[in-house]
């Protein structure tokens, strides 16, 4: 996937349901993890320098969410023939070196990328109990730059508020 603008939330969006292989070699269905408070559906990969930048931030972002049972779901899309690094094997090292605590999937014909018009890495979806979609937007006011003081926590709160209220108010 390349970089592009990321498409304003649909109202109303329910997540498609799917059932892909994880890292750990068994098979998840969105059913079987949804999160109590909400579910995050991103969709990374690898060797995106935008992935890359954020993802000590994203993981932690993760684990703050897990806290507040919202759970994380990160799914690898890309063609592995392609984007060697993105293989199989090396989403493993990744989630490794990364210290994920969620599960990292892989959608090798691409169907549930295209199910939920994701169009770039990382593409963010924030979903409330009832899988639907209440976020679609970015990590943190930083962007793909280091944060600082300034920096915006937008998916955390969004997902914080998601839990609280059913539905977030921030622009995204």
């Amino acid at each position: 996937m390349v970089l592009l603008h990321t498409p304003q939330k649909q109202n109303g969006f329910i997540a498609p349901p799917f059932d892909l292989k994880n890292i750990d070699g068994q098979s998840l269905s969105l059913e079987q993890y949804k999160g109590e408070n909400g579910t995050l559906i991103m969709f990374i990969c690898n060797h995106c320098p935008y992935v890359v930048a954020i993802i000590e931030r994203l993981v932690s972002t993760c684990s703050a969410l897990q806290e507040h049972g919202v759970k994380s779901i990160a799914i690898m899309a890309n063609d592995a023939h392609k984007y060697p690094a993105d293989s199989y094997e090396n989403m493993k090292i990744f989630a490794e070196k990364y210290q994920f605590t969620f599960p990292y999937l892989i959608d090798e014909t691409q169907e549930i990328a295209r199910a939920y018009d994701a169009v770039c890495t990382p593409d963010f979806f924030g979903f409330d109990k009832n899988l639907t979609l209440q976020y679609r937007g970015r990590l943190d006011s930083a962007a793909n730059l280091p944060i600082t003081s300034d920096t915006i926590p937008e998916l955390l709160n969004a997902m914080l508020e998601v839990k609280e209220k059913g539905v977030v108010t921030a622009p995204q």
